[in-house]
């Protein structure tokens, strides 16, 4: 057998026991004639592939037996897409090491490289572009393949160092020590991060040409390794650049709908105020004046709405282009406030002032003395009740108290509305009169209308947050920082200011809380939660209980139990490292050492099991 082969089923041989170490006690001893029977192949197959791959010939003496175990493992990696060529059972059977070898080559390509794949470049590339970004700054390493660039150890180092700069000192190490860099990198690989030396550092150091293979096949399992933190950076860039695109979509879809409905609410009010009346008793002044403030409603306002309908136009038009060059869907706005809508309010405004200009002409009419006092009176009388209304409010830490009085203020406030309405009636007639009212008052219709939306606006968002902090008071059971992020995700996601979450807008609540759910399990918790409920909808309070209940350290045995396995990785046991990972300071790793029982005498292997029985059973 050629240096190669040999190389490789020595590197293949440690990286499969890897594998089936995961499940089975047991562990090939020579890769070409622990496979020839298709037991451990069909074992392999079954790890890597986390599926069953059926009944077969546990202990064959046969050539048929073998030969069957061994058809059918080659029918199970066809099946996944691997393109065998060339090899049959009778190869593997009859110790063919090149073809062998070659076969474990795509099984190691299919399962552990392959799937390292990003934005369209092969895995080979995807990998090195993978260490040169890792490597990136680091002194005398500069990764361009999978041979020479790896023959001085350093970028073996410089991958650990990245990921772990707890488990080398990388600044003290020197590109003349070869083996020494290389056998450190792969000490500290195999105790610490769980991956086999498959290569001998002579065989990278001291050839003329490494083999780009096996080096391939043993800086893959780097990347496995430290693959959590490299899908979160790709996941974050990710998310980052769909956030960003959608925060502005958002706010310019914000920005139209504000300014649509603002627009309409503009062009309804001067249809309001062109809007044809009886004006037979109106003297030649009055129709002065009335003619007066036409113009100047058509030369100001009406302008200044022409020139936002063709703003608005154009921001409608950005926000298609926009979604269409990210392929997301097209904005639909509200039926109300579609572009056909606008104009046909815009036509109609065209027409209101053209009959309101001809019906001026004929005659207007109006009583400026008794409008203005008329408007004065009552605008003052709104203006001391609202004065009224928020000196009411107490000074006190009761929150029950708070709640009551705020809501008798918003009870007293709701009586003065047909007041304010028909202040705004008075508004409209003297401007349609054309008086100049500041001979009588220097108040403003707008500003009380105003100073009562603020008032009434305030009010209601208090109740919503003295409610909210009623609720917030009584889940004790988590920090308050931890209760003012959920409130924050919660105020964040009530796009209906109605202190509830939609269906939609509680799963977008969890998912930022990192709380992820298939469509089944969210189908089934907002049934349940909602199902007591008038509307489909979670409360702030139902919100808050739930999520304390998800997240409060409960402390009892089962919780304690899935924390030391989520620690461990899956394993029976836990080590230093496992703490360190685990973000454990020194003394309570020190404290968990002293006080867990070890595995097989090894003092670095640490019993969970046994401790955990021990904790609950004395």
């Amino acid at each position: 057998m050629s240096r190669v082969y040999s190389s490789l089923e020595e590197g293949y041989n440690p990286l499969a026991n890897n594998q089936l170490k995961k499940k089975l006690n047991s562990q090939l001893c020579n890769i070409l004639t622990d496979l020839s029977d298709g037991v451990w192949l069909i074992q392999l197959l079954e790890i890597l592939g986390n599926e069953s791959l059926g009944r077969y010939n546990l202990n064959p003496v046969l050539r048929i037996q073998k030969i069957e175990n061994l058809n059918k493992a080659l029918e199970f990696i066809r099946a996944r897409g691997v393109n065998l060529t060339n090899i049959g059972a009778e190869d593997i059977l009859d110790f063919n090491s090149k073809l062998t070898l070659g076969l474990v080559w795509m099984l190691i390509l299919r399962f552990s490289i392959d799937e390292i794949r990003d934005e369209g470049l092969t895995a080979k590339d995807a990998l090195l572009a993978w260490c040169r970004r890792k490597t990136f700054g680091y002194k005398d390493v500069d990764v361009k393949d999978f041979a020479y660039s790896w023959q001085d150890g350093l970028a073996f180092c410089a991958l650990i160092h990245k990921h772990r700069p707890d488990l080398l000192d990388y600044n003290i190490l020197s590109k003349e020590n070869r083996v020494y860099n290389t056998n450190l990198a792969f000490d500290i690989a195999d105790t610490h991060l769980g991956i086999p030396r498959l290569l001998d550092a002579e065989d990278i150091c001291f050839v003329s040409t490494p083999d780009p293979r096996s080096i391939m096949t043993y800086v893959a399992q780097y990347f496995h390794a430290f693959s959590s933190q490299n899908k979160a950076e790709i996941a974050g860039r990710r998310l980052r650049k769909l956030t960003e695109v959608l925060q502005y979509v958002y706010k310019m879809k914000t920005d139209y709908e504000d300014r649509a409905k603002s627009l309409l609410n503009d062009i309804n009010l001067l249809l309001t105020q062109w809007e044809v009346k009886d004006t037979t008793d109106l003297n030649i002044q009055q129709l002065d004046d009335k003619l007066v403030a036409f113009h100047n409603l058509k030369n100001n306002k009406k302008n200044f709405l022409l020139v936002e309908k063709i703003e608005l136009e154009h921001l409608f038009e950005d926000i298609q282009i926009r979604l269409s060059t990210y392929h997301l869907p097209s904005y639909e706005t509200p039926v109300e406030l579609n572009f056909s809508a606008i104009e046909n309010a815009w036509k109609m405004l065209l027409v209101t002032e053209e009959s309101y200009y001809k019906n001026l002409i004929e005659s207007l009419k109006t009583t400026k003395d008794i409008l203005c006092k008329r408007f004065l009176d009552d605008a003052l009388y709104l203006k001391q009740a609202l004065d009224k209304c928020k000196k009411q409010q107490p000074l006190t830490i009761n929150l029950i108290d708070q709640l009551q009085a705020t809501k008798n203020s918003i009870d007293y406030l709701n009586t003065l509305k047909n007041k304010l309405n028909y202040l705004r009636e008075l508004d409209l007639t003297i401007k349609e009169a054309n008086i100049e009212t500041i001979l009588y008052f220097n108040i403003e219709y707008s500003d009380i209308e105003l100073e009562f939306k603020l008032t009434e606006s305030c009010l209601s968002k208090k109740i919503t947050f003295i409610e909210n902090q009623m609720v917030l008071r009584n889940s004790n059971a988590l920090a308050p920082e931890q209760l003012d992020e959920f409130e924050s995700v919660f105020n964040m996601f009530d796009r209906s200011d109605k202190n509830v979450l939609t269906d939609e807008e509680f799963r977008a609540a969890l998912e930022s809380l990192d709380l992820s759910y298939s469509n089944d399990e969210y189908e089934e918790l907002f049934r349940y939660l909602t199902l007591q409920n008038n509307e489909a909808t979670i409360t702030f309070e139902q919100y808050i209980r739930f999520l304390v209940a998800i997240f409060e350290d409960q402390n009892n045995p089962s919780q304690l139990y899935d924390s030391f396995v989520t620690v461990a990785g899956g394993k029976d046991f836990v080590t230093m490292d496992d703490f360190i990972q685990a973000g454990l300071n020194e003394e309570q790793r020190l404290a968990l050492a002293l006080s867990m029982p070890k595995m097989q005498n090894n003092e670095e292997l640490m019993d969970y099991n046994q401790f955990m029985d021990n904790l609950y059973n004395e």
